[in-house]
């Protein structure tokens, strides 16, 4: 399901998130998960440390994070796809959770899935960098190697991510020169605009304003199609 059609869930804990994940993890294809800014108690208390927690243990990973308002972000959670590439970090965070005995069924199936194929030792860096090959293609073409200088942080990890998933030589060797050629004319894999347009995109994509959400309460949204997702509460 494309990210914009999955529902808006509000817990109030990270209890609670555990219990939804604990129904849903296995029919939802994912939820942008509303977590707490420093200080806020309302309408949820949970940080996005905790929520992240919670999701590694039942199977689930995080991506992107939007802001919501000044107490709040929404994060994107997704159960883990059964060929999906582990971060180093979030290899630390589970090593962590197995420790403290937190790891559930679903999340364990799948850090044993990782283990069985190698992708728990291939874990990649958050800070990870293109092959040799990129840079020497890039030293040839000053444009390409001017445009790679002036390039975000998004740009360079989409360029970095796009290689590392490349399973054959022909194949990262055609990819880099198409990175070289679109960084030569001056193009970017991800439009990437001034701090200014930034702002002032982020301002007019802002979500709107969640439903006001009680203590003790999940409640899941409409998608934008229309489709209910599952409800939960709990008052105990």
């Amino acid at each position: 399901m494309p990210a914009a059609e999955l529902p808006v869930l509000t817990v109030a804990t990270s209890k609670l998130w555990r219990r939804w994940l604990a129904q849903n993890s296995s029919n939802m294809p994912g939820v942008w998960l509303t977590v707490a800014k420093k200080g806020t108690t309302k309408p949820t208390s949970m940080t996005y440390a905790d929520a992240l927690d919670e999701a590694l243990c039942c199977g689930w990973i995080d991506s992107r994070t939007r802001k919501v308002d000044e107490y709040t972000n929404s994060c994107r959670f997704t159960p883990r796809a059964p060929k999906g590439l582990w971060s180093k970090r979030n290899v630390g965070y589970i090593e962590r959770l197995l420790q403290e005995g937190r790891m559930q069924p679903a999340g364990l199936a799948q850090v044993k899935a990782a283990k069985a194929d190698g992708r728990w030792d291939a874990a990649y860096s958050a800070q990870g960098e293109p092959p040799e090959e990129f840079f020497a293609a890039l030293k040839q073409n000053p444009g390409a190697q001017n445009m790679w200088d002036k390039l975000n942080k998004g740009n360079r990890w989409h360029i970095y991510f796009t290689l590392l998933n490349l399973k054959t030589e022909a194949g990262k060797a055609k990819r880099i020169q198409g990175f070289v050629e679109m960084l030569a004319r001056g193009e970017t894999p991800v439009p990437q605009k001034s701090a200014a347009n930034k702002t002032s995109k982020r301002a007019a994509s802002a979500m709107e304003p969640l439903d006001q959400v009680l203590p003790r309460e999940a409640v899941v949204r409409k998608t934008r199609s229309g489709r209910n997702a599952p409800s939960y509460s709990d008052t105990g």
